[in-house]
């Protein structure tokens, strides 16, 4: 999703610097400086948080990015952020792929490729990013629409005007976000959700076939599957989602969002999706992570470490740190040290690289991405009950003062783990 260098002119001239920056971010990995170092010895090592010797992302602006076949990518994900656009994030972390999602209702509101979601993948395209679009259909207050009403004939008429706009341009095109949770309960397993993207997935393959059939730029694949950890998420209409994507020659694979508490939760994913996939078929996993890991722990104590370091009363609970620094962002330093002394997080550092290394270790992955940025969605109204995944971030605008580089501040661990999978 990023993978942008300085120029030359500007490497010959902070070169040392920016290998003593890459040290540092290693050492907050490594579990040095933020994670054990106390005191002038942390300083002296230089903390994760010193990016006062990294190169401007501006001086990478121009350059091109060569992004890598969909096999075992590492990409960046920043959803269905309409106020997202920043490649300074990916040139930073070394992304070549981006993904985000589309709701197709906003088709509604005038030229598609114009949309602030569209707009942003189609402009990565334009820099040689691979991109991902997944089509969104919310129908959380509204029945699924069936063939031939008037509810699935506005549904078609939105989805044709988003396809003229996106189709041969972006590399992997996604029907359905995350469908058996953007339904109403009650439509989640029965024959009318499938019987639905079956004709959205026909649609968008005709249409693919009047374009260039096969040798389109543009791969289709089914939405994502969710909490298959969970066997009543396992129905048989999931059994038909994967049945109807095995069986649709046109479609290359299926896509996964593993959001569970541990990785062996994610495991179940994998067991259920690769049996039932064709040979020459391959999984994306566009959205992942330990959130449900992370909500476990809102309302534990913060560590006592912690709460000596910034004198914080000890029984301030987790989630009240959090909405502090919501309020009143933290220096990078001080969010670096609430994560690396908190063993609930600390413990859980690697998880960035452990997951990849197990989604590609299938050897059926084609695409992963992981969440780019913290947005306003995940910080409004904040509290014990909250789904934090503003902790998923790899770029923290709204917990973490922004560094001299003039990015924002960063959740280090993952930063440092998503550049070393690149």
């Amino acid at each position: 999703m990023k993978d942008a260098t300085p120029s030359e002119s500007a490497a010959s001239g902070s070169g040392q610097r920016l290998s003593r920056r890459r040290a540092m971010e290693l050492a907050g990995a490594l579990g040095i400086t933020a994670w054990s170092v106390t005191g002038s010895a942390a300083a002296d090592v230089g903390a994760p948080s010193d990016t006062s010797a990294a190169p401007s992302h501006l001086e990478a602006r121009s350059a091109r990015v060569i992004a890598p076949p969909p096999k075992n990518v590492l990409g960046a994900n920043f959803n269905g952020a309409k106020d997202w656009s920043d490649f300074g994030q990916l040139r930073d972390v070394s992304a070549t792929w981006l993904r985000g999602f589309f709701p197709v209702p906003d088709a509604d509101n005038g030229v598609v490729a114009d949309q602030p979601v569209v707009r942003t993948v189609l402009s990565a395209a334009q820099q040689g990013y691979g991109t991902v679009l997944s089509l969104k259909f919310p129908y959380h207050e509204q029945p699924i629409p069936v063939p031939g009403s008037a509810a699935m004939a506005t549904a078609l008429t939105r989805l044709d005007k988003v396809l003229p706009a996106v189709m041969g341009k972006v590399d992997v095109l996604v029907v359905g976000n995350e469908p058996f949770i953007e339904c109403r309960q009650e439509d989640r397993d029965t024959p009318a959700l499938n019987v639905f993207y079956e004709a959205i997935a026909r649609r968008v393959i005709a249409y693919r076939g009047q374009h260039g059939g096969a040798s389109n730029k543009t791969k289709l694949y089914m939405g994502a599957l969710n909490r298959l950890n969970d066997p009543t998420w396992r129905t048989a209409a999931t059994n038909r989602w994967m049945s109807f994507t095995r069986d649709t020659v046109a479609l290359d694979g299926v896509d996964i969002h593993p959001h569970v508490a541990n990785l062996e939760e994610a495991q179940a994913f994998l067991d259920y999706v690769l049996p039932r996939l064709r040979d020459d078929q391959t999984f994306l996993a566009l959205e992942f992570s330990l959130v449900h890991h992370w909500k476990a722990h809102l309302s534990d104590p913060i560590s006592g470490a912690f709460a000596a370091r910034y004198g914080i009363p000890a029984t301030t609970q987790v989630w009240e740190v959090i909405a502090d620094t919501i309020r009143r962002p933290f220096t990078q330093q001080k969010w670096n040290d609430f994560l690396a002394l908190s063993p609930w997080f600390a413990n859980r550092r690697y998880f960035l690289r452990d997951a990849v290394q197990r989604l590609r270790a299938t050897g059926r992955l084609a695409v992963a991405t992981y969440g780019v940025s913290q947005d306003a969605a995940m910080v409004a109204n904040f509290g014990p009950n909250s789904t934090p995944w503003l902790l998923n971030s790899l770029f923290c605008p709204y917990t973490t003062q922004p560094g001299s580089d003039g990015l924002p501040g960063r959740n280090t661990a993952w930063t440092t783990s998503f550049r070393d999978l690149q």
